[in-house]
């Protein structure tokens, strides 16, 4: 790997597995100090002793504001600033129409909506002028899929935050981008698999809809995450950058 993020600091949440984990790697790998976050402490040990470069590990659950505080204070107190917030935890939960529940809803819009707002929010204090800011959409905000609505609906809440936070952030000319990932290999992924479908199958017919035949791999969109992070995408910001092998472009 290159310093690309050298003496950068980071944090990465929903950092234990899947598209977190592998991007916790890749920042670790191009020089930037990573904290990372999950609701289970025993898969955070696991993510931390994995990574190859300075790493720590934050239990946190990023729908409860105090944990968020915790988090920061983690940060402020061993670094003094954040320089990279990759706001990317997140839950996929399906039901048609007609089968969604109240309690979906509220879970669906408190970690994936509420979680990435104030992720964002209590970073402010710590966060460089000219920091980046990267947060975690999806293609299904553009592309209809069954059962998947109020899941959509998050994801496209997210984009519209990130135009937003864009103009609130002008003055300190922090960054904020979105990485919307296609069909990815995550364990996240292969749970959403219809009732009597085993994840492998169910990744192996969305390659079929992939005009590059194929799903994604988590390292693919760790290596997007790093570019936004970096000084070579200094002149993006707002900017929705789609990583779904042409999934949701035609």
């Amino acid at each position: 790997m290159t310093d690309l993020l050298k003496d950068k600091i980071a944090v990465v949440t929903g950092g234990s597995s899947g598209i977190g984990l592998a991007t916790a790697k890749r920042l670790a790998a191009e020089g930037a100090t990573v904290f990372i976050t999950g609701r289970r402490q025993a898969e955070l040990d696991k993510a931390v002793a994995g990574i190859d470069g300075a790493a720590t590990a934050v239990q946190a659950d990023v729908s409860r504001l105090s944990d968020l505080d915790r988090l920061f204070e983690t940060v402020r107190s061993k670094e003094g600033r954040l320089d990279i917030l990759f706001a990317n935890a997140g839950i996929l939960e399906k039901a048609p129409l007609g089968a969604i529940t109240e309690e979906a809803v509220d879970r669906l819009l408190t970690v994936n909506v509420k979680g990435t707002i104030f992720t964002v929010q209590k970073a402010l204090p710590l966060l460089s002028d000219g920091a980046s800011v990267i947060l975690t959409s999806s293609v299904v905000a553009q592309k209809g899929l069954p059962a998947g609505s109020v899941y959509a609906a998050t994801k496209a809440a997210i984009r519209s935050l990130a135009r937003t936070w864009v103009a609130d952030l002008k003055p300190r000319a922090i960054r904020v981008n979105v990485v919307s990932p296609g069909p990815i290999e995550t364990s996240g992924l292969k749970g959403g698999a219809p009732a009597g479908v085993s994840g492998d199958s169910y990744l192996a017919a969305l390659a079929n809809y992939v005009p590059l035949g194929r799903v994604g791999k988590a390292e693919e969109i760790a290596q997007v995450v790093a570019f936004l992070a970096s000084d070579a995408a200094s002149f993006i910001t707002g900017a929705d950058i789609q990583a779904d092998g042409g999934f949701a472009q035609i």
